[in-house]
C-alpha cells in the first residue's frame, strides 16, 4: 500500500526531458561511433564522459536551470555537447544560424536575453568580439577551443571541462521548462523566437522515431547547420545508437565523397542541395549505394526532380513537413508513398499527419473546408509551440481558435494526402483570380531544361499583380520563353500562365536554404515588400 505522505519530487505522471532522452541514448550506445567530423570520432561513452564535465564546468561558472545560452558555431560535436549540457542542466539555449549576419546574431541573442555565449573561434572568432562590444548584456562568452587572437575572448570551455572528472549523468530540467528559442526565417519582418519546452522538443523525437523511415543501421550525414533541422534529428539518431556524421557546410562533391566513406544509410537535404547534387557532373562516378532515406524538407520540392532523383537513387525519399512553431513532424510522405507508378500526383504531397497532431483546413471565419478546397493549415497537439518569445499580440495571432494558424494552405484528397498550393503570404492575386505559385512551379520544373524555378506576382497596372517566373536551366541547356509560358498555358490556362520568364543563373536562397522569394520580390516592388494578401 503506497501512503499518502510519501514524499513526491516530481508529478507521478511527468514525462521525459530531452535530457532524460540523451542519457538512454548514451547508455545504449555504449562504445558504438557517435560523432565523426573529419578525422574526429567520438564513441557514446566518450561523448557521456564530455557531458558530464560540460556539465560541471557549466555549473562552475554559475549557470542554473532557467538561464540563457546560445552557441555559435559551425558544425562539430562540440557544439552539440553545449546544448545537451544545456539541455541537463534546464538551460534555455538560443538556436543561432551560422550563415546569419551580425546584425542577425545581435538581434537574436539581445531579443532572447542570452547571458552566456558559447563560440566555435575557427570560424567566429572575429564575429565574437563584435558581438561583444555591442551587447552589454552579455556576461560571458566561452570559446570551443584556444582562440587565434590576442585580445582575450573568455575562458576556453574545451579545456575548462578538463578540470573535472566524468560522474554519472543526471538531468535537473523538467517537462516544462523553455529548452529552446528557435528563430523564424524573418521573411514577413523581425525574427520571432518559437518557445519550446521539453514536452515539445521529446514530442518531436518520438514522432520522428515513430513516423518516419529509418534504416536498420543509421549512419547519418549532416550537410545543414545542426542549430536548425539537421540539428533536430541528432537525439533520434543517438536514440537509434547511430552514428551521426557531420560537415562544416554543403559541397557537391565533398557530399558524394562522406556517402562512399561513411557508407552513408541517411541523411537530410533541403530539394535546392538535391538539384544541385543531380545537376553535378560528379554525380556520375559516386557511388550512393548505402543511400537507404533521404529525408527532405523545408520547402517543396518539384515533382519532375523527385522521379528524376528516384531514377538516380531508387525509392529512398522522405518527405518532412513542418515549421519552426511545429517542428520536422507536422505531417511525413514515406518511401513506400514516393510512388510514380500508380499515384504519381502524391509526389507533390506532403503526406499525412503524423501520430503527435491534429490537423485541419480551416478558412478565414475558422471553419473547415470542404474536400479538395483550400484552407489553411492549423495544427493542435503536444507539438505546438508554447508562444513566440516576447511578443503576446503575434502569439494571440498564431494560436487564435485554439489551432496554431500556419500560414500554409493547402487541399486534401479522399486519402487524406495534403498538397501544399502555398504560403498565404506568397499566393498571387491577379485580376480577381488566385493563383498558387507552387503550381505554376511544378509545371515549370516538369520542362527537362529547366532545373529550378520561383513564381512571384509582380506589379501590373492592368491585373494588379501579374504572375513572373524566374528560371534557372540546367548546365548547358536552353529553353525559350515562350515555350515555358506555353508549357503552362497548356497545363494550368491563361490566368496561371507567365506573363514573363527571367532566367538567372541561381535563385536566391535564405540560410536554411529556401528559396527567398522576399528578396526576387524585392527587385520588382522599388525594394520594397508587396503587401500580403
Amino acid at each position: 500500500m503506497i501512503s499518502n505522505s510519501m514524499p513526491m519530487h516530481f508529478p507521478l505522471n511527468d514525462p521525459c526531458t530531452m535530457g532524460d532522452l540523451i542519457i538512454r541514448a548514451i547508455q545504449r550506445g555504449a562504445d558504438r561511433i557517435a560523432f565523426v567530423l573529419d578525422e574526429q570520432q567520438i564513441s557514446y561513452r566518450a561523448f557521456g564522459d564530455m557531458l558530464s564535465k560540460m556539465f560541471q564546468f557549466m555549473q562552475s561558472k554559475g549557470l542554473k536551470r532557467g538561464d540563457a545560452i546560445a552557441c555559435l558555431s559551425s558544425n562539430r560535436p562540440e557544439a552539440f555537447l553545449v546544448n545537451a549540457a544545456a539541455y541537463l542542466l534546464g538551460l534555455r539555449s538560443t538556436w543561432m544560424h551560422p550563415l546569419a549576419s551580425e546584425d542577425d546574431h545581435a538581434y537574436l541573442i539581445e531579443d532572447s536575453g542570452v547571458s552566456h555565449l558559447f563560440v566555435d573561434p575557427l570560424a567566429f572568432e572575429a564575429r565574437a568580439h563584435a558581438l561583444v562590444a555591442r551587447l552589454p548584456g552579455l556576461q560571458a562568452v566561452f570559446s570551443l577551443g584556444p582562440c587565434r587572437n590576442p585580445k582575450p575572448l573568455g575562458d576556453d570551455a574545451l579545456e575548462g571541462m578538463n578540470d573535472f572528472h566524468p560522474q554519472p549523468l543526471r538531468c535537473l530540467a523538467h517537462a516544462d521548462d523553455i529548452c529552446t528559442l528557435i528563430y523564424t526565417g524573418g521573411t514577413t519582418g523581425k525574427p520571432k523566437g518559437v518557445i519550446h519546452t521539453h514536452r515539445v522538443q521529446v514530442t518531436m523525437v518520438m514522432s520522428e522515431l515513430c513516423d518516419w523511415d529509418w534504416p536498420e543501421e543509421v549512419r547519418f550525414l549532416a550537410m545543414t547547420p545542426i542549430t536548425h533541422a539537421a540539428g533536430a534529428m541528432i537525439v533520434a539518431v543517438m536514440a537509434k545508437a547511430g552514428c551521426f556524421v557531420m560537415s562544416k557546410g554543403f559541397d557537391p562533391q565533398r557530399f558524394f565523397e562522406l556517402v562512399e566513406r561513411h557508407r552513408i544509410t541517411c541523411t537530410f537535404l533541403v530539394p535546392t542541395m538535391i538539384y544541385v547534387l543531380l545537376d553535378h557532373p560528379g554525380i556520375e562516378q559516386a557511388d550512393c549505394s548505402s543511400l537507404k532515406t533521404v529525408i527532405y524538407g523545408a520547402s517543396p520540392m518539384a515533382p519532375a526532380r523527385l522521379i528524376e532523383g528516384m531514377r538516380r537513387w531508387g525509392p529512398v525519399f522522405m518527405q518532412l513537413y513542418g515549421q519552426s512553431e511545429a517542428p520536422n513532424c507536422v505531417t511525413s510522405l514515406r518511401k513506400s508513398e514516393h510512388d510514380p507508378i500508380h499515384h504519381p500526383e502524391r509526389l507533390a504531397s506532403c503526406g499525412l499527419p503524423t501520430t503527435a497532431v491534429q490537423l485541419a483546413l480551416l478558412d478565414e471565419e475558422g471553419r473547415e473546408v470542404a474536400l479538395g478546397e483550400v484552407g489553411e493549415i492549423c495544427v493542435r497537439g503536444p507539438l505546438v509551440m508554447t508562444g513566440y518569445w516576447a511578443k503576446p499580440e503575434e502569439t494571440a495571432k498564431a494560436l487564435r481558435g485554439d489551432w496554431l494558424h500556419t500560414g500554409d494552405l493547402a487541399r486534401r484528397d479522399e486519402a487524406g494526402y495534403l498538397y501544399i498550393v502555398d504560403r498565404s503570404k506568397d499566393m498571387i492575386i491577379t485580376g480577381g483570380f488566385n493563383v498558387f505559385p507552387r503550381e505554376v512551379e511544378d509545371v515549370l520544373t516538369k520542362h527537362p531544361n529547366v532545373a529550378a524555378a520561383a513564381v512571384i506576382g509582380v506589379p501590373d497596372p492592368k491585373w494588379g499583380e501579374a504572375v513572373k517566373a524566374i528560371v534557372v536551366l540546367k548546365p548547358g541547356a536552353k529553353v525559350s520563353e515562350e515555350a515555358l509560358i506555353a508549357l503552362v498555358r497548356e497545363a494550368k490556362g491563361a490566368v496561371q500562365a507567365p506573363k514573363s520568364i527571367d532566367f538567372i543563373d541561381q535563385l536566391p536562397v535564405t540560410g536554411l536554404g529556401k528559396p527567398d522569394k522576399k528578396a526576387l520580390r524585392s527587385r520588382y516592388w522599388g525594394g520594397k515588400e508587396r503587401a500580403v494578401n
